[in-house]
């Protein structure tokens, strides 16, 4: 997939397109159905399948006071955007500038000018340009002008009967439902960043932790002890091949054993005590919730939970101990 992070950058004679435009945090279920009926448009017509997204999402700019905590991370969002099959994508940076353009000087230099659109695929609900004056009746009369033409979108609904949304995925990881959040997503939620030292006492315990660093992508969920997987994303495998994922049992929250105030994303590799992951970009993805996160009389007690915590993990992701058979 082709990204362009300016007009500029954007080839001008790459033939006919269709469009569509979202903020697509999370990319969710419903932003793969509909970004699946794009690539189908774009096929059924000879057309490159595009999709246009704003960096940073534009309630951070116009109104920080209610922006809501993003899924999914710049970087992320573009990797997953990426998995869908699309052929190319404009991440338009969203400013007051932007923002001030009209529906008519938007489309004109953008999904025209810049993209050659000639089929636009969006959502019925779609609101666009200067104070959101655009709808799809402004949509489909700038289509007759600019000769591209509209397909509109229902939404698409979860067997629940409501909406897939980005809400729905963050109200999930707000409460610790993680298996939840996965549900809408189509996959497990993920954590990406790169590990840093922390206060080492995971190891002087016998449980060394890889720790998240403030470079950190993806809605940390609520605190808590989860079971999941860790896999550093630097191509660390065999042959430079993708490390592959390895089962962790992930602390959330600011370890009130050790009276700590600072809020920390900690993953212990089961039964890996020779791992060296400090300053390697690494992928956490979240699989189910354990237990809140809670303060024992003393150590002993926080050793025994954190060995139960273990074998808890081990259950949730169906994987053995050291010395073990396999099912």
């Amino acid at each position: 997939m082709h990204v362009w992070r300016s007009l500029d950058e954007v080839p001008r004679d790459g033939g006919p397109t269709v469009v569509t435009v979202g903020n697509f945090d999370g990319v969710h279920r419903g932003h793969a159905a509909v970004l699946g009926q794009v690539r189908r448009v774009a096929q059924e017509r000879g057309a490159r399948a595009l999709a246009i997204t704003f960096e940073p999402h534009p309630l951070h700019v116009l109104r920080p006071d209610v922006a809501p905590p993003l899924v999914t991370g710049p970087d992320q969002r573009v990797e997953l955007l990426a998995g869908t099959g699309l052929d190319g994508l404009l991440v338009q940076r969203f400013d007051l500038a932007l923002a001030g353009q009209s529906p008519a000087e938007w489309v004109a230099g953008t999904v025209v000018g810049a993209l050659g659109c000639t089929t636009v695929v969006i959502g019925s609900d779609v609101r666009f340009g200067h104070k959101n004056a655009g709808d799809l009746t402004t949509l489909r009369e700038l289509g007759e002008q600019h000769g591209f033409d509209v397909v509109a979108l229902d939404d698409v609904e979860a067997p629940e009967g409501r909406r897939w949304s980005s809400s729905w995925v963050r109200a999930c990881l707000l409460a610790g439902d993680v298996a939840g959040a996965a549900h809408v997503l189509g996959r497990a939620h993920r954590l990406d960043a790169t590990v840093v030292h922390g206060d080492h006492r995971g190891r002087e315990l016998g449980y060394p932790t890889a720790n998240l660093g403030p470079d950190l992508q993806g809605l940390v969920p609520a605190d808590g002890v989860y079971a999941g997987w860790l896999r550093p994303l630097d191509g660390a495998g065999p042959g430079g091949r993708p490390a592959e994922p390895m089962p962790a049992a992930v602390s959330i929250g600011t370890n009130p054993q050790f009276d700590g105030t600072e809020r920390r994303v900690e993953a212990y590799v089961l039964d890996r005590d020779d791992l060296d992951l400090y300053g390697r970009r690494v992928r956490v993805e979240l699989v189910q919730r354990l237990r809140d996160t809670l303060r024992f009389d003393g150590v002993d007690g926080l050793l025994d939970q954190m060995a139960d915590d273990v074998d808890r993990t081990r259950a949730v992701l169906g994987v053995t101990g050291p010395g073990r058979e396999g099912p």
